[in-house]
């Protein structure tokens, strides 16, 4: 089966779904094609006790602020899973699932994406996948050789599964300080860091990171001084859980080790750590595979953008993926404006190849 539209979105977490709100407005004809078999994006695989940055009015897709949760100041994963499912269904945006986007394509004036349940032909493509879908593992000598249990924070959901366990946290940044401060009461905790964690001041969320995010790129853009953004405030926002467990004394780290051996842990001056787990929170790389088709190359697995657009392929456009497709565009809060300005632009660019 084929089928035309204007735009594919590909994804239907939050980023897709920023896009076809906007796409709508533009009177775009578009279709978000979404691999997973439900609604809520990435936010459905979240550890259960993951926390929001930031209260739910400073947490919303363009259109439709978030409600609060009864009795959560910072709202819980569960929430927001419900707020993306009730946000798709409110503007009856055209999501297929599941539909797994094989490969994209040039096709003459056309991209054509190939997928699992026919082909569609675009005039523009909306890359949404964002880096969940792509744990990155440091390459760390002797990970193979370690006898015990190994993932990374995407396979982590609860506490409970490592009670009275030796636990290696690996990782400086919330993810890591948000899953140790989960581990610090039930098990015998390391927490490693290449740097001693950074704690933002208790009084800054997601709000304040929002603003810095977009400081910064407002001044890379006006060839201005760089404000250094988030990084200059610090690492880790000191959400309840983890400002509980550091001003318990929990959450002291250990430098970064050297190699694993079959029972732990290994520094670089020969002292060992037992460990039955090790829990890498190392970050993600941009979820791309689906591109590979057309031959672009990028650095670290970035492809050279103008704000959202391709400068190599300029029908693609990419959204969400970090500061790299637009100030804090990998959250909630900073999706719209990039959404917004990506929607904008393709339609300006389809107007001028039909002449209208």
């Amino acid at each position: 089966m084929t089928q035309h539209v204007d735009v594919v979105v590909i994804g239907g977490g939050q980023s897709g779904l920023a896009a076809g709100y906007h796409l709508r407005r533009q009177g775009l004809d578009f279709v978000v094609l979404d691999a997973r078999i439900s609604a809520g994006g990435a936010w459905q695989h979240a550890w259960d006790s993951l926390h929001l940055f930031s209260p739910a009015a400073f947490s919303s897709l363009p259109g439709r602020l978030m409600p609060a949760q009864p009795g959560q100041e910072y709202p819980t994963a569960g929430h927001v899973v419900a707020y993306l499912e009730d946000y798709e269904n409110r503007y009856e945006l055209p999501v297929r699932r599941p539909v797994h986007v094989l490969g994209v394509h040039e096709d003459g004036r056309l991209l054509r994406v190939d997928t699992d349940s026919g082909t569609w032909h675009a005039r523009a493509v909306i890359s949404a996948t964002g880096t969940w879908w792509r744990p990155f593992l440091p390459a760390v000598p002797g990970r193979e050789d370690f006898a015990g249990r190994q993932l990374h924070t995407v396979s982590y959901r609860t506490p409970q599964d490592f009670v009275g366990r030796r636990v290696i946290v690996v990782g400086g940044g919330n993810s890591g300080a948000q899953i140790a401060a989960d581990l610090a009461y039930d098990t015998e905790l390391t927490w490693v860091t290449r740097r001693p964690p950074r704690f933002l001041a208790d009084d800054i969320d997601g709000r304040a990171l929002f603003d810095a995010a977009t400081a910064r790129r407002r001044a890379l853009d006006e060839g201005r001084t760089d404000t250094g953004g988030v990084a200059a405030l610090g690492d880790i926002v000191a959400v309840p859980a983890v400002r509980e467990a550091r001003d318990a004394g929990l959450l002291k780290t250990s430098p970064m080790f050297a190699r694993l051996d079959r029972d732990g842990v290994v520094w670089a001056d020969g002292t060992r750590a037992r460990a039955d787990a090790v829990i890498w929170c190392t970050g993600f790389r941009p979820a791309l595979s689906h591109l590979s088709p057309l031959g672009l190359r990028g650095s670290r697995g970035h492809l050279a953008t103008q704000g959202t657009r391709c400068l190599q392929e300029p029908r693609l456009h990419l959204l969400g993926y970090g500061d790299w497709t637009g100030p804090a565009s990998a959250t909630l809060i900073g999706v719209g404006r990039s959404a917004r300005d990506a929607a904008r632009e393709i339609a300006g660019l389809l107007d001028a190849r039909t002449g209208s």
